[in-house]
C-alpha cells in the first residue's frame, strides 16, 4: 500500500466521520454527561458522541496505529503495524452548540511518533451552515460538503503578510500588562474583534479572510495556557505556518518547536500571519 493511498485512506474516513457528525449536531442531545476528560472538563454528550465516532471510523484504518483523543486519558492502539498516531479534538467549542455558533474537529496525522517534527498531516472541519474541510499536507485546501454528500475543492488558502482581524482567548482580567497593550495596540491600529471561544471556527476565519491574529495567552489561572498541544495547537500550527503565516508561544519562533512531553499538555499560543506574529514576539 503506497503512502499516498494512506493518506487518502485517512482523509476519506475524516470526511466520514464530518457528514456523521453534522447529523449528530442537527438532532442530537445538546445535555451534559456525568463525566469529565482528561482535563476536567465536564463532558457534553455530544463529546462523547463525536469521539465514538471517530473512534469506530478510524479503527478500521490499518495505517493507523493508534488515536490519541481530548476525550481519552491515554492513547488507543489500532493496529501495532500502523505507521501513523492520530490526534484530535472529537468536538472543538462543543459548549457554544447550544447558541447554535459553528463548532468543528481538529485532526493531526503524525508519522511513527508522537511529535511536532513528525506531523505530516492536519485537517479540520467546520459545521455551520456549511460543513467544510480543510486539509493541509503540503498546500491548505479547503473542500465544502454537497448535495450529493461530496466534499467538493473550493480553493488553495494562503495568509497574506498582514492581516485585519484579532481574536482573543482567555479572561481579560487575567491578561499580562504586555499582552493587554499588545491587543490595544491592535484594536488602536484598526483592527476588528472576532472572537467566538470555539477556536476551530475563529481559526477558520482567520485563515479564509486572509490574515489577523489569534491569541490565548497564559494567565494565572492557566500559567501553561489553556488549548491542548497534541490536539489543537500542532495541527493549527502546521496548517498556518504551511499557509504562509507564523506561530509562537509568545517567545519562541515557532509553536512547532514545541515537544510534546505530557498526552494533555498545553500552552500559550498565537497564530497569525507574520506581520501580526512579529509584533507579538517583539512587544
Amino acid at each position: 500500500m503506497q503512502k499516498g493511498y494512506k493518506m487518502q485512506e485517512i482523509i476519506k474516513a475524516v470526511q466520514d466521520i464530518a457528514i456523521k457528525i453534522s447529523e449528530v449536531l442537527k438532532y442530537g442531545d445538546l445535555g451534559y454527561a456525568t463525566s469529565s476528560n482528561a482535563t476536567g472538563d465536564t463532558q457534553l454528550k455530544l463529546d462523547i458522541l463525536s469521539d465514538e465516532i471517530i473512534e469506530n471510523r478510524l479503527k478500521e484504518l490499518k495505517c493507523v496505529s493508534s488515536i490519541i483523543s481530548e476525550e481519552k486519558e491515554s492513547p488507543l492502539l489500532i493496529d501495532k503495524d500502523g505507521e501513523y498516531i492520530i490526534a484530535y479534538d472529537p468536538l472543538d467549542g462543543s459548549s457554544l452548540v447550544d447558541v447554535n455558533f459553528a463548532v468543528g474537529s481538529i485532526f493531526g496525522i503524525y508519522k511513527g511518533a508522537l511529535d511536532a517534527k513528525n506531523l505530516v498531516a492536519a485537517i479540520y472541519t467546520v459545521y455551520g451552515p456549511r460543513v467544510e474541510l480543510v486539509v493541509c499536507q503540503d498546500d491548505v485546501r479547503l473542500f465544502r460538503l454537497d448535495r450529493a454528500g461530496e466534499f467538493k475543492f473550493i480553493k488553495t488558502l494562503e495568509l497574506k503578510e498582514k492581516g485585519k482581524l484579532n481574536a482573543t482567548g482567555g479572561t481579560q482580567k487575567g491578561w499580562s500588562d504586555s499582552h493587554r497593550s499588545m491587543i490595544k495596540s491592535l484594536f488602536d491600529d484598526g483592527y476588528r474583534l472576532r472572537y467566538s471561544g470555539a477556536m476551530v471556527s475563529d481559526l477558520h476565519q482567520v485563515l479564509l479572510k486572509g490574515g489577523g491574529l489569534f491569541s490565548y495567552p497564559a494567565t494565572p489561572d492557566a500559567p501553561n495556557g489553556k488549548l491542548r498541544l497534541a490536539f489543537e495547537v500542532l495541527p493549527f500550527a502546521y496548517i498556518y505556518e504551511k499557509a504562509g503565516g507564523a506561530t509562537t508561544n509568545g517567545v519562541n519562533s515557532s509553536l512547532l518547536d514545541i515537544k510534546i512531553e505530557q498526552t494533555h499538555q498545553t500552552t500559550p499560543c498565537y497564530f497569525g500571519s507574520k506581520f501580526e506574529i512579529d509584533r507579538v514576539r517583539n512587544g
